[in-house]
């Protein structure tokens, strides 16, 4: 077996004037789980088709091994030439391919073949994509965002395809916990660039901050000796009687260097136009259902939503999900049933499908539906430029049509024109599509802040659990269109129902409901809050330093022995470094513990 399938070397490639990729590498073994992450509009798509070679680099070297066979699953497959998924399936499976894997993953996923293409919603036809891709059994798998429009079973399916599939898989997702679980390498797309790091993408994160605290570190010792070569020209012994040809040479490199680095990305910066709060009781329901061709959606489904609530609806695809929203919020008539809504309510909705946006519209008008240049925040005011910059806009997409803008960007434009507008109720359906991990963490800890009250559809697990305070899904012992509501975060909900929803006739625990706000000073105070993800972190460090002792301690018994330098030096230093890394996370875990621990015991007591 060869030691690579694949590799790219100094892969450069240009778009419109713009360098998208520079100098980028990727090694693939066989059997290799390699997640590939960076900001939205990095390259990390651009990388994959050069990969999988559905586009040429400008320059570079690209080796695949001859005798392996790779398919490509893009962001948006094309299924019009065929008529239905079963053909679509079919056209993209080697002859030699087993016809019995391909209908065992058409069952597992749901698909019905029969259906035709043009009928097909994007979570069929991303099945339809996944069952063509794994059938072929390749050697090396691209799978590029395939959680889009997927539901949880179906993302649970995939994770399991990618943990037993004997073929190398390279994936681009937004999804956290998919990568966590699936991965053990990480490729870093940042500034045209590559970084290949031998660990999945639960380790990622902590080794990135890390490298841009060195960068950033290094960048002001470089801004350091510049000083100094300057302070030199000017003052040196040697400046007042003549030039050093040297020195000067090496002051004009050092300036080169700075002016070429690229600097990170910045990131997002969130901002929520909040409307008065709402009445203490935002949304009471009683009963309500709903049918469609005899078909039952929603079925006596009643619930009492207050202030601060944070409401996730999860479910299979097409079990009704936006639906349900539609009804609680009042957007769709029941067909029998009570809602109630607060009279102050104010509404912002963000629809999955984006379609509020105007693909003619520019992106400035966007924000203020071409009514003016600013956005009102409170009591403040400020100009959609300085706005659209925040959310990682140029200057020049201002007046650019929506058209012309990729899929993270135009989520990205969703999000923001959705927060500009005033609420004290955000309607989120599949508010995570398209967006970077980085974008996603903003956007939790922004939704975390929020003192309205938010309800949303969504199929990542792991976003769920940082921002829900309890979950609604079909209860599947229950009549057609029964939903049941559980406190907490999706693997709360899991937790609660031995892994699979409960049976519809078990009365569902309320969660506690948020106070009444009001502006008083211990109002104020009270402002100072863990946010979810701090909650998390809380509740999740003390197993995660469990773990690093176990490991400092398995570490410690395999250096104690006398004879391991002797017999393995290479291993000896490999299990020093190990330990020494070991020990490195565990006081850091311990110290975010206790700066979390004093901070809640501060805010409780």
């Amino acid at each position: 077996m060869p030691s690579h399938l694949l590799s790219l070397a100094n892969i450069s490639l240009t778009f419109g004037g713009e360098p998208v990729l520079t100098s980028a590498d990727l090694m693939i073994a066989p059997r290799a789980r390699i997640a590939v992450v960076g900001r939205n509009g990095s390259g990390k798509s651009t990388l994959l088709k050069i990969a999988a070679g559905a586009i040429d680099p400008d320059a570079g070297d690209r080796y695949v091994d001859p005798g392996a066979a790779a398919v490509y699953l893009e962001q948006d497959p094309d299924l019009s030439p065929w008529e239905t998924l079963g053909a679509f399936i079919e056209a993209g499976l080697p002859p030699t391919a087993p016809p019995a894997i391909g209908g065992r993953l058409i069952a597992e996923l749901g698909i019905d073949p029969k259906t035709p293409t043009r009928a097909a919603s994007g979570g069929e036809a991303r099945k339809a994509a996944i069952v063509r891709a794994f059938a072929a059994e390749p050697d090396l798998v691209f799978l590029d965002e395939p959680t889009n429009h997927l539901d949880i079973a179906a993302i649970q399916t995939l994770e399991s395809l990618i943990a037993t599939t004997p073929a190398a898989v390279v994936l681009i997702s937004h999804d956290r916990q998919l990568l966590e679980a699936a991965t053990t390498e990480t490729l870093w797309v940042d500034r045209g660039r590559t970084h290949q790091v031998s660990s999945g993408f639960g380790a990622f994160e902590a080794w990135r901050d890390a490298y841009l605290e060195k960068e950033a570190a290094d960048a002001h010792k470089l801004d350091r000796k510049i000083a100094m070569e300057e302070d030199w020209v000017r003052y040196g012994v040697t400046a007042r009687r003549k030039r050093n040809v040297r020195r000067m040479a090496e002051l004009e490199a050092l300036r080169t260097r700075k002016r070429e680095a690229r600097k990170p990305q910045g990131g997002v910066s969130f901002s929520v136009a909040e409307a008065s709060p709402s009445s203490s009781r935002v949304i009471r329901v009683t009963n309500i259902s709903k049918s469609f061709d005899g078909r039952a959606i929603v079925k006596e489904f009643s619930i009492d939503i207050m202030r601060g609530d944070r409401i996730a609806i999860v479910g299979p695809n097409g079990v009704g999900k936006t639906t349900l929203l539609q009804l609680v919020t009042g957007q769709i008539e029941a067909d029998s049933g009570e809602g109630r809504r607060a009279d102050n309510l104010q509404m912002v909705t963000l629809d999955q499908n984006r379609a509020s946006l105007d693909p003619n519209a520019r992106v400035a008008d966007a924000i203020t539906d071409g009514r003016g240049d600013w956005v009102t925040f409170g009591d403040a005011k400020k100009h959609v430029a300085s706005y659209l910059k925040d959310f990682l806009f140029a200057p020049e997409q201002h007046r650019a049509p929506v058209s012309t803008l990729s899929g993270g960007e135009r989520g990205r434009l969703a999000l923001a024109a959705a927060l500009a507008k005033p609420s004290n109720l955000l309607v989120l359906d599949e508010p995570t599509n398209d967006l970077d991990l980085e974008t996603l963490d903003l956007l939790e800890e922004t939704l975390s802040s929020y003192d309205g009250t938010l309800l949303l559809v969504s199929h990542d697990r792991s976003f769920i659990d940082r921002v829900a305070t309890s979950v609604i899904c079909p209860a599947p012992e229950g009549p057609p269109g029964a939903w049941r509501e559980y406190v907490g975060g999706y693997a709360d909900m899991l937790a609660q129902t031995g892994g699979a929803p409960p049976a519809a006739e078990k009365k569902a625990p309320r969660r506690d409901k948020a106070p009444a706000k009001s502006a008083s000073p211990e109002r104020t105070a009270r402002n100072a809050k863990l946010s979810y993800k701090e909650k998390y972190a809380l509740e999740t460090l003390p197993r995660r330093i469990a773990e690093l002792e176990a490991r400092i301690s398995d570490l410690n018994a395999a250096l104690a022995d006398p004879r391991l330098y002797e017999r393995d030096p290479e291993q000896f230093n490999k299990t020093a470094n190990a330990l020494e890394t070991a020990k490195s996370n565990l006081a850091a875990a311990e110290e975010e513990w206790l700066d979390l621990e004093m901070k809640r015991e501060d805010l409780e007591g």
